[in-house]
């Protein structure tokens, strides 16, 4: 299943500048593919950094997390809720993210426990990791 940015904005709350997940081009039960297109006009460019732009890590995890809260969110019995990022673990920085920069973020779905939920994501720039981690949510 592919998702367009309007699709995404009726899953995920996240406006901009704080979407970072432009197109889900694959979806099944429980992982998902998605894209991110980085580009120079990016407003953390301007304080991270002025003369050397790099997306900052802290981003990329919300990355992850966003592209994983629409993997739950879509399912019927999580329909109109949210899904709260609540934890990193394991969380590898591998390259840069710069300007011009295709994000490839994939996450799988490794459990959910009562309202808790784990996942394993990594973010691929050119078929090479940028950004790995372990993440868990709270689904309310």
């Amino acid at each position: 299943m592919e998702l367009s940015a309007n699709e995404i904005r009726e899953i995920l709350p996240h406006r901009y500048p704080f979407l970072l997940v432009d197109k889900v081009i694959d979806m099944q039960e429980e992982e998902i593919t998605c894209i991110k297109c980085v580009t120079q006009n990016e407003p953390f460019f301007q304080g991270h950094f002025p003369h050397e732009p790099i997306m900052p890590g802290v981003l990329q995890l919300e990355a992850i997390a966003q592209a994983g809260a629409i993997v739950v969110l879509t399912k019927p019995e999580n329909k109109g809720k949210l899904a709260i990022f609540a934890g990193a673990n394991n969380v590898k920085w591998k390259r840069m993210v710069k300007p011009g920069d295709v994000l490839k973020i994939h996450v799988k779905l490794t459990g959910i426990k009562g309202p808790f939920g784990f996942a394993k994501g990594e973010i691929l720039v050119e078929d090479k990791i940028a950004c790995q981690a372990d993440i868990s949510f709270v689904i309310q």
